[in-house]
């Protein structure tokens, strides 16, 4: 111990500094990605400019995100055997398999491509650039594949054995990277991405047109951006509430914190909605509750009986407070999306799309909001499933490296400092880059001339008429 910290506990926060930090970049780059190559793809369509104007723009930022994330998942992927022995050498031959597989798979496909993306647009051809986009594109979603199939065989292992070394060893393939929790999550993650990336493009959109509402860049991203507002913010609540059904059927224990639910309900439970959580007296003080609603939403009936806290050890409890708070934050913020969307639907059908401030301030202000909802999901995850590492098989308390106190905060105090310094100044740098309108009022080339690549090239673009959408 150190001053009352145990080992564990700052080995435990150094994991989760260094992952609050990399959640981010995937999160954005994934949807960024995405929402590159449909800029490509329709430029290739429509010859219209201003989507390889936009292209050219978000090229740049996401090529920086894209390098953090890499930079921030290494230095991540240390800890395993640093800081976790145990849980390297009971899951390795189960872990160790599905994260080679993200780096042969998604990661090579990235690497292999990301420069022909970056720099070989007037080098390549436009069909063969546009092909590569799409392999990026595509090597950021089969990370999210596996990383997530990893993370969710942790949450609800299957398709395993133990051998005489108390290893778990995969006994089906099949069911250890389909396991139950592992379609949800994806389809979860997956969006909540797109969904950040939405609200950073409606953002920097947002942005450029309470400055200068007539340009046709920042209406061209501010109108794709609120599109998908609109559509996927319904579609991520509804995949929400089925990964929560998941999760009441094989991890009720997490479901039982993220509800406040202490004592079992016979009769119907109540849906708090807010409170304080006093975990050492097991009650939600100063609640404010909806009587029977927790059962109608978790059970489709208001007198559908729901377990409690008090059906497990306390050894076995996880933080109720941090499970209960985060989970509100990052439901508040999905109905926040929500009413984005429907307010930008409204703006739409009125014509005031690009000159209502009131919905450009509040996409604005909603800029940052996806991470804070991917940090706060990460949070309920990962939080819920303590004291476990494996879902009841394999505790924290028995997964961490023999190390001492000191030797884990120095790292800890290490990385605080490295990834301040460093991670600021990349992010400063995209907050510069967000700032600037795309093309400086300059437009891009036709599909039928050379393309300088995401501005790296020198010499001004050939200027032409914009389009008004």
């Amino acid at each position: 111990m150190m001053d009352g910290i145990s080992a564990i506990d700052l080995a435990r926060s150094q994991f989760a500094f260094t992952m609050s930090f990399h959640i981010v970049f995937p999160a954005f780059s994934i949807g960024l990605a995405s929402y590159l190559a449909v800029l490509e793809a329709l430029w290739l369509w429509t010859g219209r400019e201003v989507f390889i104007n936009l292209f050219n723009y978000w090229l740049k930022i996401f090529a920086i995100a894209f390098g953090m994330g890499v930079v921030s998942g290494i230095v991540m992927s240390y800890q395993f055997g640093t800081n976790w022995a145990g849980f390297s050498d009971k899951t390795g031959p189960v872990i160790g398999p599905l994260m080679a597989y993200e780096v042969l798979t998604a990661f090579f496909l990235e690497a292999g491509f990301l420069g022909v993306m970056l720099f070989g647009l007037e080098r390549v051809g436009h069909k063969l650039h546009f092909f590569a986009t799409l392999m990026v594109a595509a090597g950021t979603l089969f990370s999210a594949f596996w990383i997530l199939s990893a993370n969710s065989w942790m949450q609800t292992p299957a398709g395993y054995a133990v051998n005489a070394a108390g290893q778990f060893v995969p006994a089906d393939w099949w069911e250890v990277i389909f396991n139950p929790s592992f379609p949800y999550r994806l389809v979860h993650m997956v969006l909540a991405a797109y969904l950040t990336t939405a609200l950073v493009v409606g953002g920097v959109g947002a942005w450029h047109l309470l400055r200068d509402s007539s340009r046709e860049a920042p209406r061209m991203m501010f109108s794709m951006a609120m599109w998908m507002a609109t559509l996927v913010a319904p579609i991520q609540i509804l995949a929400g509430d089925q990964h929560g059904l998941n999760t009441l059927e094989h991890q009720p224990a997490k479901v039982m914190a993220m509800e406040g639910h202490f004592q079992s309900h016979p009769d119907g439970a109540p849906l708090i909605l807010f409170g304080w959580p006093d975990q050492k007296n097991a009650r939600v003080k100063y609640s404010v509750e909806v009587p029977k609603a927790s059962s109608l939403i978790l059970k489709h009936s208001l007198d559908a009986p729901l377990k409690g806290l008090d059906t497990v050890p306390r050894k076995d409890w996880p933080d109720v407070p941090l499970i209960f708070w985060s989970f509100r934050i990052m439901v508040g913020i999905g109905f926040l999306m929500l009413g984005l969307g429907l307010f930008s639907l409204w703006e739409r059908w009125r014509g005031t799309l690009y000159t209502s401030h009131w919905l450009h301030r509040y996409a604005l202000a909603m800029g940052p909001a996806g991470f804070i909802a991917v940090l706060a999901g990460w949070i309920t995850t990962e939080a819920g499933r303590q004291p476990y590492l494996v879902w009841g098989l394999l505790r924290t308390a028995d997964s961490a490296s023999p190390l001492d106190a000191p030797a884990v905060a120095s790292s800890l105090i290490a990385f605080i400092i490295v990834y301040f310094a460093v991670f600021t100044i990349g992010i400063f740098y995209i907050l510069r880059l967000m700032a600037k309108p795309p093309h400086h009022g300059e437009e891009g080339p036709s599909r039928d001339t050379p393309v300088r690549a995401a501005g790296i090239m020198p010499g001004p673009a050939p200027v032409a008429q914009e389009h008004r959408s």
